[in-house]
């Protein structure tokens, strides 16, 4: 069976469709010795190069779509390679043959909480996009109690450097002393925009914890630093609020007896 070229490209976690696609009009990608074009089609027995190297697609390449639910601690950066050497989430996945992780979203580096990762760059780019209107949601540690005003204001909306911002909904979660607890509910993901809401109000947040991507949670079981492979009906649950088609899996990308997306606890060996 053949795929559009795209697609497949996608699954490699190259990037988005509509991103490959320009790869592919751009000449960067070649099938079978013949520089590729929009609409081409493979299988899995397509040689195929990008910018010049080799990309094998194995027979499996239909393989199960994985989505992995990751504890991100404070510390950690979400891009695979950092001139100053910090420590990356990717350093403490598993690894994967002929393809790699792609983070859905990303945390700053002293963020923590909830960041889901699959191998299928496609799904990655659908669940970040802001047409589907998946809701992020924090936990929010800052100096102070927050006035009637203040809350208004962050409900109402927030002129940033990029736009305009707001939040869809703040709870108050307690707290002792000076410092105060909030949950707080956006609807797309601008880079530190639940910092940078506060920041505009003169606020400091002091911790962000993100507790839920759409309808996926953070079970208190996940310690910080560890992943699980994301349930069935979790994975069902993202896909419905997408309208995600999950293809089958093959049997070949599987031990016998194993059961499809079970969760599996489990963390890389610690740092030195």
């Amino acid at each position: 069976m053949d795929e559009k070229l795209q697609k497949v490209l996608a699954r490699y976690g190259l990037g988005s469709r509509r991103a490959l696609e320009e790869w592919i009009a751009a000449g960067r990608v070649s099938v079978n010795g013949k520089i590729a074009k929009l609409g081409d089609r493979v299988d899995a027995n397509a040689q195929l190069l990008v910018d010049g190297k080799a990309l094998q697609i194995p027979a499996w390449s239909q393989g199960r779509l994985r989505i992995l639910r990751y504890h991100k601690p404070a510390g950690e950066i979400c891009s695979r390679r950092d001139p100053e050497g910090r420590p990356s989430v990717f350093d403490r996945l598993p690894r994967l043959r002929a393809s790699r992780w792609v983070s859905i979203g990303r945390l700053d580096l002293n963020s923590e909480g909830l960041l889901l990762l699959t191998n299928d760059g496609d799904l990655a780019n659908r669940l970040m996009h802001p047409r589907y209107g998946l809701q992020r949601e924090y936990a929010v540690r800052v100096l102070g109690r927050l006035s009637d005003e203040q809350i208004e204001q962050l409900l109402s909306g927030v002129e940033l450097e990029d736009g305009p911002a707001k939040f869809l909904q703040i709870e108050d979660a307690g707290g002792e002393g000076a410092n105060r607890w909030y949950h707080v509910t956006l609807e797309e993901g601008r880079n530190r925009e639940v910092r940078r809401l506060f920041s505009a109000l003169n606020l400091a947040v002091s911790r962000l914890i993100r507790v839920r991507y759409g309808p996926i949670e953070m079970p208190r079981h996940l310690k910080s630093g560890y992943f699980e492979e994301l349930p069935e009906e979790e994975r069902a649950a993202l896909f419905a609020q997408i309208d995600w088609q999950e293809q089958p899996d093959l049997p070949a990308n599987r031990r016998p007896g194993q059961p499809i997306g079970a969760a599996r606890r489990r963390r890389m060996p610690p740092r030195q």
